[in-house]
């Protein structure tokens, strides 16, 4: 999977390398190009030397005729095909040949490339260089050198957009850089744009999860960091609806419930005053009665939004055959040990597990009664067994059985069978707290049928 942060790190690196090999290719060339130029200009500036000096000691010396000193500059620039000048001790122009003229016209800079060398006796003799940058250091050559050419092969494409100059050196390398990181920071600007993209659809998604729209999810894209918090956000929304879901169908189904035994009681006590003193006394258990229903109810309704609620579970380890043995004291149910099986420990909450078995007993006590049977209650049996690192606690019953299409809907808040809400009593929270409870602990609770008849609960734990 391609991380956010490798992501961001190869982004860095590629840029890194990128600018690293840009910088140093640019400095290699300007590194040859100054080599090049300078060999260049030591090699014309040791042919200007030697002319120079060639000159001085051909030319007539300066108390000779001028006629004489003139000819002798236009013979020896035709010569050499050199443009030359010369100028008197006095600065005055003697001679310039028809070459130097013709440099002079056409030649842009022909003013920067014309060097003038003192001669001895006080007379300036005037060269035109065609290439180069000026003389060497400690020659008798002055004059600003001039600047190097605007078609460096290294710069060529680029050259147009510089200023006069600018083509070599450090001028050009710096343009070059400039560029380049330009074309990095253009280059990076779509990755950084995705990124943020994803980021605002996502805080969007989470605020209008946030005002109340719980059906809301947000787009999932890629399979980076980003594309994880989208994922998981996905699913604590669909965590976070079904809880609030289930929690209105619980206080809407409490209250339904809630109706009947508070109707029954008081239209017993408005029958109350009425009533001779031994049916008042009858009418008054009832009351007793619907006042215990009540009350369980409230119990079990509070259990299952405090299972909701309750970040994490008080484990501890537990004596199981002990629990077992004294709940199933309580509703006269048999504990079957089977043989081998000695003492067994598991880590669970206490109270909520002897609560799910309780609830087991009880329901197997008040719906699995079997007909024609003279002792009801010793038809339910307890019982463990240890499949493949799982512990099973079995409670099964000689009732009628439940259903094969009903034996997922039972666990269901409020669901009772067809015909059993009117006799056998009970609000229909019992099984789905068994069910919380078992997934609470990582496990789960399924209804199956019994060999000769009735039904088997199994409560499975992992161990």
């Amino acid at each position: 999977m391609k991380t956010l942060a490798l992501r961001i790190y190869l982004a860095v690196v590629t840029v890194l390398l990128l600018f690293a090999l840009s910088a140093g290719w640019l400095a290699q060339r300007n590194l040859e190009h100054e080599r090049l130029r300078f060999q260049s200009q030591s090699a014309n500036n040791d042919r200007m030397a030697a002319w120079a000096e060639l000159l001085e000691n051909s030319l007539p010396k300066g108390d000779a005729p001028e006629l004489e000193q003139r000819q002798a500059v236009l013979e020896w620039s035709q010569r050499l095909r050199l443009p030359l000048a010369l100028d008197d001790a006095r600065g005055k122009r003697m001679v310039t040949s028809p070459l130097l003229h013709e440099r002079m016209a056409h030649w842009p800079d022909a003013q920067q490339r014309l060097h003038s060398v003192k001669l001895e006796d006080g007379r300036t003799l005037w060269l035109f260089r065609s290439g180069g940058n000026g003389p060497p250091p400690g020659s008798r050559m002055m004059g600003p050198p001039p600047p190097g050419p605007r078609d460096e092969p290294w710069l060529s494409p680029l050259a147009w957009m510089l200023p006069p100059g600018w083509a070599g050196g450090a001028q050009g390398l710096a343009v070059m850089l400039v560029v380049v990181f330009v074309a990095v920071a253009l280059g990076a600007w779509p990755v950084a744009n995705r990124l943020t993209r994803r980021l605002q659809a996502l805080r969007r998604g989470v605020e209008r999860f946030g005002e109340g729209q719980l059906q809301h999810r947000v787009q999932v894209e890629g399979r980076d960091e980003v594309a994880d918090l989208a994922r998981s956000f996905n699913q604590a929304a669909q965590r976070i609806e079904e809880l609030v879901a289930a929690h209105r169908s619980l206080l809407a189904n409490a209250s339904h419930e809630l109706r009947s035994p508070l109707a029954r009681m008081k239209m017993a006590v408005s029958m109350l005053t009425d009533m001779p003193p031994e049916k008042s006394t009858q009418l008054q258990q009832e009351i007793h009665e619907d006042i215990r229903e009540l009350d369980a109810l409230v119990e079990e309704v509070l259990l299952a939004s405090r299972l909701d609620a309750r970040p994490q579970l008080d484990r501890q380890s537990l004596d199981l055959w002990g629990l077992l043995a004294e709940e199933s004291q309580r509703t006269g149910a048999q504990v079957q040990v089977a043989p081998g099986q000695g003492n067994l420990t598991v880590q669970a909450d206490e109270r909520l597990l002897r609560r799910a078995v309780r609830n087991l007993l009880e329901n197997a006590r008040r719906y699995g009664r079997s007909d024609g049977d003279g002792d009801p209650d010793s038809a339910v049996q307890v019982s463990v067994r240890q499949p493949g690192g799982m512990l099973e606690i079995l409670v099964e019953d000689r009732g009628p059985g439940v259903p094969e299409a009903q034996r997922e809907r039972i666990f269901e808040p409020f669901y009772r069978l067809p015909g059993h809400a009117e006799h056998a009593g009970g609000v229909g929270l019992g099984l789905s707290l068994v069910r919380q409870i078992a997934q609470r602990h990582g496990g789960s609770v399924r209804c199956e049928a019994r060999e000769g008849g009735g039904s088997r609960f199994v409560i499975a734990l992992p161990q």
